[in-house]
């Protein structure tokens, strides 16, 4: 077995299963692939097909449609809506290899190592285009105009929060006293706003009402801020095979993660001297990675980020009460215990 398909033999296995998570990803990917099947006839939509698939774990669409179960909608033929979520998702992703050089992604070359630089800033540009024409092209017959214009907007919104994170990102770049407070903002805005966005999404496309949509939309802000906490914590606990991009990608561009910036506030003076020289001497990237490797575990800076993630989770699922009891609102559960726990 290869490394990438070891990499992804054991993400697979990794995920969750509750009422049939593993079948609702899998037909998501099954209309993913229906709906791009011969598209391929220009060069912009081999670049789009080539960065979708193969899918990665779906969260983002699978919230969709898991959100509009849990609040009475029936999730047949969201599918297309679900993934309009992916592809907005997957244009940023394009974006953030662009931004941090980074040649690796789900464990193949990236889109711009395969592509070039400028095939991927407008396959990343024709992604985010993909998203709204998916919302608004033939949305299912019982969804009425107004909540298809509620879609469209809040999907917007995120898209214009992430774009806030990213810039945001890169004011902390070299910042090891930026503290946690901006950093957990910041990944509130690049991360937990599509998380957010995904659940409100369902919400809305299963007609819920403001309460519910409110706490499906708290929900996902706090799993995705969670998520990105455990995305930090890979780069220290995952080999490249598992996790399908350098290790060292943050360190490289000089940006303070969470676990980082923890073990920055615990550490002796000695230790946050080394940490600085890590991130700011000009010196080899596998060196400082093995000198920051060295503080967290000194300071237990892995284990308070995690504890951090974990009570993010709790916050979050703590807003499910807001909903009524069924298979959905477990599902969900889950999806978010999933993200506290993931390896890969």
């Amino acid at each position: 077995m290869s490394a990438i398909d070891e990499g992804a033999h054991l993400r697979a296995a990794d995920q969750p299963n509750p009422v049939g998570f593993l079948d609702g990803r899998d037909l998501l990917e099954r209309d993913l692939l229906r709906l791009w099947q011969g598209r391929d006839g220009n060069l912009l939509d081999r670049i789009s097909h080539y960065a979708l698939v193969p899918a990665g774990k779906m969260l983002r669409p699978l919230l969709v449609l898991e959100s509009a179960r849990c609040v009475g909608g029936r999730p047949e033929g969201l599918a297309r809506p679900a993934l309009a979520l992916e592809y907005l998702h997957v244009s940023t992703l394009v974006h953030d290899d662009i931004i941090d050089e980074d040649d690796m992604r789900r464990g193949r070359p990236s889109v711009q190592a395969a592509f070039g630089l400028a095939s991927a800033i407008v396959a990343g540009d024709g992604l985010l285009l993909e998203t709204f024409a998916a919302l608004t092209d033939a949305p299912p017959e019982d969804v009425p105009a107004e909540a298809v214009v509620a879609l469209v907007n809040a999907t917007a919104e995120a898209g214009l929060s992430v774009c806030r994170g990213q810039l945001m990102e890169t004011e902390l770049v070299g910042d090891l006293d930026c503290g946690v407070e901006r950093y957990l903002a910041m990944a509130g805005l690049k991360t937990g706003a599509l998380f957010e966005a995904s659940c409100r999404a369902g919400a809305i496309l299963g007609g819920a009402p403001r309460e519910w949509i409110d706490a499906l939309g708290e929900f996902g802000s706090r799993l995705g801020v969670a998520f990105q906490i455990r995305d930090d914590l890979l780069a220290f606990d995952g080999p490249l095979a598992l996790i399908g991009k350098p290790q060292e990608s943050d360190l490289h561009n000089h940006r303070p993660t969470l676990p980082i910036l923890l073990a920055y506030q615990r550490a002796s003076a000695a230790d946050r001297e080394r940490l600085e020289r890590a991130f700011h001497e000009d010196q080899p990237v596998e060196k400082s990675y093995a000198v920051v490797s060295e503080v967290l575990e000194a300071t237990g800076a892995r284990e308070a980020a995690g504890e951090v993630a974990a009570g993010l989770i709790r916050q979050a699922k703590d807003r499910l009460a807001a909903l009524p009891a069924g298979e959905s609102v477990l599902a969900l559960a889950e999806i978010a215990d999933y993200a506290a726990r993931r390896r890969f």
